[in-house]
């Protein structure tokens, strides 16, 4: 069994985007529920299909495994319920940590978010400076849920 364990968090300026290449995602979910979601994504010439059960604010369960390019297309545009979503995400080592700076697309545009995973949910990490809020405990910001309630639909305070 794979358990995820990560924070996720509001990303200030664009500090970040010379530290890594971004690769783009497209993913979609066959179902819609956040505590237990199956979701296909491509990331650039490889994809995925994942499953993740919600254990805990922080902890999910999680099994992810390869499938071909051509069947996760097909998933997408046949199969996982609409509309889907895009990104382009940046991987970026800081110590010891792998951030993963995610830039979405279309009506989720404007927001950047990072996650970093963690070992467990005590352990401390180093922020960067262009690390903003942290967003862990909020739901709106769930990949799952920007498909449902995309960022640009949000009332700006």
């Amino acid at each position: 069994m794979g358990l995820e364990i990560e924070r996720k968090f509001l990303v200030q300026g664009d500090g970040w985007k010379s530290l890594g290449t971004p690769v783009l995602f497209h993913q979609g979910y066959l179902n819609r529920n956040p505590e237990r979601s199956v979701r296909v994504r491509i990331e650039g010439d490889m994809a995925k299909l994942n499953i993740k059960a919600q254990r805990g604010t922080l902890r999910r369960i999680e099994y992810e495994y390869a499938i071909p390019v051509k069947d996760a297309s097909f998933l997408l545009e046949h199969v996982c319920e609409q509309p889907t979503l895009s990104k382009h995400r940046t991987k970026i080592t800081i110590g010891d940590c792998c951030w993963e700076v995610d830039e979405f697309h279309g009506p989720n545009k404007g927001l950047v978010i990072a996650e970093v995973e963690l070992e467990t949910e005590e352990q401390s990490f180093e922020k960067p400076d262009w690390i903003g809020e942290d967003v862990s405990d909020d739901p709106r910001y769930l990949n799952i849920n920007l498909i449902q309630n995309p960022f640009q639909n949000w009332k700006q305070d």
